[in-house]
């Protein structure tokens, strides 16, 4: 694998890592600066995550058009090099307001994973690019495997430590991007930046406009609603349901990292082969269903870890997605699109994470009629049976105007 290659798949799993890592230390991190019960501590969580989706979403499409204009090589870098400096002001938080500032700060530099995929389309052919941002997806498990671990075994030094070890990663790497990457910009593909493409939800409207891309763009965002349930409530949901400490939630988010990793990184190819990109989406909302539902009503943690393959086998989703949209559009669009994608992933994440936390909150606290700490994976099921719907949907109208 080429060095440059190296350091994208190492910057995503990097910015993985700022969404995982903070995940098991979040309950005991919230409640050491802020006080209050779990539930309350709950909602803060979601309030932190929305706003760190809030950047995302708005710095999706920049990050994607100035890499488009500017090349990808100084918008990687730069983020990278921020990024080191908002892990240290998370280390040093001594309040909520501190975190949340992070937070924001945390999803600006984390929406260059638009430009990781974007650099990734420039060196693949159309044919490998569904394969290729399968790399993109398991690096971004790999993160969420290592972010939990390091936040939950790191945790026993305090729940400061895994934010100084991540600044230093972010900081080696961009001194590893530095050296090794090379520029895919050029002059026959660079163009202007405008703000009105960069707008997030101009650059959706703007790619909502190719034939067959919205109701793509709509599984995607239904999808990601969906999946946003395992990093909005599963370290309250393990504490609430199974009384897991940081350790063994950080190694059960980092078991589901891995399985998503393998997933995306290996079986993608075969099951691409055999189902095709579509086929590939569909196989993946059943698995989601079946899962989300059985996580829900289970009461053994061990069973829950059983089913972690299952549950890592919607992995397959968004690489299928990416494929079939990124054929859709031109070459020298593939920032945009990715940047669009990333704000979907981002709207996705400024909504779900109120919702599931407050779901959560609700079902659990001392006064609720019916106690149910799952209640947030049933809504998540009830998205994938609609973005099951819609894809079938989708098949029955492109059947229809080739016959």
């Amino acid at each position: 694998m080429r060095l440059p290659v190296v350091f994208i798949l190492l910057t995503v799993v990097i910015d993985a890592m700022g969404i995982g890592l903070i995940i098991p230390v979040m309950p005991v991190l919230i409640q050491e600066v802020g006080g209050g019960t779990l539930a309350e501590a709950a909602i803060w969580g979601g309030i932190l995550s929305t706003a760190f989706a809030v950047m995302q979403f708005l710095f999706g499409p920049v990050m994607g058009g100035l890499s488009d204009r500017f090349g990808r090589r100084p918008v990687l870098l730069l983020a990278l090099l921020v990024m080191a400096f908002d892990y240290v002001l998370m280390a040093l938080a001594g309040s909520v307001w501190i975190l949340l500032i992070g937070r924001l700060v945390g999803g600006i530099t984390a929406a260059t994973q638009s430009t990781a995929s974007a650099y990734m389309s420039d060196i693949t052919v159309p044919q490998m690019r569904a394969a290729n941002f399968g790399l993109i997806g398991a690096a971004f498990g790999a993160g969420f495997v290592l972010g939990p671990l390091l936040g939950g075994l790191l945790a026993q030094y305090g729940t400061r430590a895994p934010f100084w070890v991540a600044a230093a990663l972010a900081t080696a790497n961009a001194l590893f991007g530095w050296v090794v990457l090379t520029e895919t910009v050029t002059d026959s593909t660079r163009r202007a930046f405008i703000w009105r493409r960069a707008n997030p939800l101009g650059a959706l409207r703007s790619l909502g406009r190719l034939p067959g891309v919205t109701p793509l763009l709509a599984i995607y965002f239904i999808y990601h609603v969906g999946f946003a349930v395992y990093p909005a409530v599963w370290s309250y949901f393990g504490i609430e349901r199974f009384d897991w400490s940081p350790a063994t939630i950080g190694l059960s988010l980092g078991l589901f990292g891995g399985m998503m990793a393998l997933v995306q990184g290996g079986l993608i190819r075969p099951v691409l082969r055999s189902f095709g990109e579509r086929g590939t989406v569909i196989a993946g909302h059943v698995a989601s269903i079946i899962s989300f539902t059985l996580i829900a009503v289970l009461t053994s943690g061990s069973w829950v870890l059983i089913l972690t393959p299952l549950a890592a086998l919607g992995g397959i989703i968004p690489p299928a997605l990416q494929g079939m949209m990124s054929a859709r559009v031109a070459n020298d669009a593939q920032g945009e699109l990715q940047g669009a994608l990333t704000s979907a992933s981002a709207l996705a994440m400024i909504l779900s994470p109120l919702v599931m936390t407050n779901v959560f909150a609700q079902f659990t606290a001392a006064a609720t009629p019916v106690y149910l700490p799952g209640a947030p994976f049933l809504l998540a099921a009830a998205l994938s049976i609609l973005g099951l719907t819609v894809i079938l949907s989708t098949t029955r109208q492109a059947k229809r105007r080739t016959t």
